[in-house]
């Protein structure tokens, strides 16, 4: 069964590689991608941003986009661990509070 189970967790991990959230900052100046294992795939940032020459709007836009991109990745990876627990558990267990 434990061999079962790390199956599963790697097929898991594999599926949450391939599940891409998008967040933006800034009216979409900054765009963040990154997939359901919590990994940062692409940044986009407006060239105006940098040409204006304002780091700190530019940090504090960053900083806003990651922290969303990754809440997102969270929600999604949270919801693929749950749906692999659902078929692992018997029909009618419930788990409360694990997700």
């Amino acid at each position: 069964m434990f061999g079962q189970i790390e199956e599963m967790q790697k097929n898991l991990q594999a599926k949450l590689d391939t599940i891409v959230v998008e967040a933006q900052a800034g009216d979409g100046m900054i765009k963040i991608q990154a997939n359901a294992n919590r990994k940062i795939l692409n940044v986009h940032i407006d060239p105006s941003l940098v040409k204006d020459g304002d780091p700190e709007e530019l940090e504090d836009l960053m900083m806003v986009a990651v922290n969303r991109v990754l809440d997102m990745a969270e929600v999604k990876a949270g919801e693929e661990s749950k749906q692999l627990m659902s078929s692992i558990l018997p029909p009618g267990m419930n788990l409360p509070g694990m997700f």
